[in-house]
């Protein structure tokens, strides 16, 4: 199962995200069991990530609330283009040295994210509208016995006293119902990643409308 661990866990290893996302908040950090992982299998992680984010792998209360937030959303205006990335912000891909710009990693469909860049042991996405502009930064770490396991910090940065308010609002249903999900199904992948053919295609989303898939922080 997952841990949520302390921000230094983050903040004190060497992740390039550090020097492209200094005014961001670190929200959360958590740790994600992947047993019998080894240094070279980030790429692998990803893939098996990719393969459970389409809609049959949320569970029915993680569904629920992102119907509810989509439909906020669409009624208030909170996902509108000129709220996101070029729009109300600008994306963190302009920030990025050489070397980050030339690996931008995959764009999976079924998630709202936009990937900022992707490397043999780190990568970052991100996510802009109304309320925040947040980075999903997933990294690869050394957990002895030459294992590692899989890294999630969640970065913020709110849109003002609406954005902090909404990110406090929407703390307990991250914690309680989304974690604990997301914890599952990744964990899960990982396990079935020989299975789920996780050869780093993403599974494309049907019927169109929002990505049905959450984010860490939404």
């Amino acid at each position: 199962m997952s841990l949520r661990i302390p921000v230094a866990e983050h903040t004190s290893r060497p992740w390039r995200i550090h020097e492209i996302a200094s005014d961001f908040r670190i929200e959360d950090v958590w740790a994600f069991r992947t047993p019998g992982a080894g240094p070279d299998d980030f790429p692998a992680m990803l893939a098996a990530l990719r393969s459970r984010t389409a809609p049959q792998y949320q569970t029915g209360p993680v569904r629920f609330l992102f119907a509810v937030r989509w439909r906020l959303g669409a009624m208030l205006g909170w996902d509108e283009p000129d709220a996101g990335l070029g729009g109300r912000v600008r994306s963190l891909r302009d920030r990025l040295p050489d070397d980050l710009r030339r690996s931008p990693g995959v764009k999976d469909p079924n998630i709202p994210f936009t990937p900022v860049y992707e490397v043999a042991d780190e990568c970052a996405q991100e996510l802009a509208n109304k309320t925040v502009h947040t980075i999903c930064h997933l990294g690869w770490v050394p957990v002895g016995n030459g294992e590692h396991e899989l890294r999630m910090a969640a970065l913020v940065k709110p849109n003002g006293l609406f954005g902090k308010a909404y990110m406090a609002f929407i703390k307990p249903f991250r914690h309680l119902i989304v974690y604990p999900a997301m914890t599952r199904r990744w964990e899960q992948a990982w396990r079935d990643r020989d299975r789920a053919g996780a050869g780093g295609q993403a599974v494309t989303h049907e019927g169109g409308g929002r990505p049905a898939a959450p984010p860490p922080a939404w």
